[in-house]
């Protein structure tokens, strides 16, 4: 059978980044809240002339490096941060990278689950026409008001994958299992920038849709727990991600991992999320890029499970397994860099930034400059959003 999967994999966040004992301070709260309640230590926190579209075109162009842009036949753009009810932020993005004028181009949306429904599309049509290429990217800023009970658990940031068959990096697996309902936990109406949350309930689900997900692929593939060698789970934040494992264990009847086994069966997986945050659509695929840079040890023919989430609520449980000489193709120094050049914030410039203010009556607004990587929003003008690329010195 053809293999199919994931060829190339980069991420993008913001040069600016909140300490969450930052953010403990400002709020008179306890940091083991936030450090161990939730398992998060920092979170990326976007400037005004960056966006979904800027961390999206950032991330792949990286993992575009070497690569024909005109090999591209199709970009996927999977977002629940989209900038326009109308125009896919993908158009955007495939001008900035010059990609070629024959490629199909769309955005996904279901909440956080949305990059998974667009790999397995992908990846069919690519069993179809296996000489194409096909260009899926994860870009969100997850944004829960100042003040409220989600604010620790924001961030932002993208991840862009090359799907292809014969990939240099996983071969995904055929068989996924599914789990769907409608729900209430997690949302967004048009008429609001923050995100409404029910956390109680939204963690209910998030656990509920793991079991009956991982049963369906149980049956479907007829792989048991110990056939995977890594797991990956949806981050929105990692304690969640732990618990999701503790779960996952009880219901193949074993013990429920305590927290030091935790952290060697999952901490490589949890590496970056820790710092970046919740990158809603891009933080299963996020987790994955952790685990291939950050474990020590060769992954070579390893079977990772994955469990992605999108509330509202899907989930879906899938597989892959790592391909000899990965480690040739990875972009770790390229990663290390951009997460060691970071930028600390203080609590006032993080209330800056979050409450800049964009125009909405078609006026014209030049962005003030800061750094974005290789490209900005550079102003917003009659309703629309311009964007360039930025001259490095």
């Amino acid at each position: 059978m053809l293999k199919v999967g994931i060829d190339a994999a980069a991420f993008f966040s913001s040069h600016y980044y909140l300490d969450l004992r930052t953010l403990a301070e400002a709020r008179g709260a306890e940091v083991d809240k936030f450090y161990v309640g939730l398992g998060q230590h920092k979170m990326a926190v976007s400037p005004p002339d960056e966006d979904i579209v800027t961390l999206a075109a950032n991330a792949a162009q990286q993992v575009m490096q070497g690569i024909d842009a005109h090999s591209v036949a199709m970009l996927m753009f999977a977002t629940e941060s989209g900038i326009d009810q109308s125009k896919a932020a993908g158009m955007y993005v495939h001008h900035l990278l010059k990609l070629s004028p024959h490629c199909r181009i769309v955005e996904l949306k279901q909440a956080c689950y949305s990059a998974t429904a667009g790999l397995h599309m992908a990846l069919a049509m690519i069993r179809q026409n296996p000489e194409q290429k096909i260009l899926l990217i994860a870009s969100d800023i997850a944004r829960y008001g100042l003040n409220t009970s989600g604010e620790s658990s924001q961030g932002g940031g993208a991840v862009a994958l090359l799907l292809s068959a014969n990939p240099r990096l996983l071969s995904i697996e055929a068989e996924t299992g599914i789990y769907c309902e409608d729900a209430m936990d997690f949302w967004r109406p048009n008429y609001r920038s923050e995100a409404l949350v029910d956390g109680k309930h939204s963690v209910e689900l998030y656990l509920k849709a793991l079991r009956e997900a991982w049963l369906n692929y149980q049956e479907k593939s007829q792989r048991q727990y110990s056939d995977h060698q890594h797991f990956i789970y949806h981050i929105p934040f990692p304690r969640l991600a732990e618990k999701a494992h503790q779960k996952l264990a009880l219901i193949n009847g074993l013990q429920r991992p305590s927290d030091q086994e935790l952290e060697e069966l999952l901490g490589h997986t949890l590496r970056y999320g820790r710092i970046v945050g919740n990158c809603y659509t891009a933080s299963l695929y996020l987790g994955l890029i952790s685990l291939l840079e950050q474990h020590p040890k060769d992954l070579s023919t390893h079977r990772i499970g994955f469990y992605s989430y999108g509330s509202g609520c899907i989930g879906e449980f899938f597989s892959g397994t790592v391909e000899p000489g990965y480690q040739k193709h990875l972009h770790s120094q390229y990663h290390n860099a951009l997460l060691n050049s970071r930028e600390g914030l203080t609590a006032q410039e993080y209330e800056e930034f979050y409450t800049f203010p964009y125009p909405t009556d078609g006026s014209t607004l030049n962005m003030p400059q800061h750094e974005t990587g290789n490209f900005r929003l550079a102003s917003i003008s009659q309703h629309k959003r311009l964007y360039k690329a930025v001259k490095k010195q």
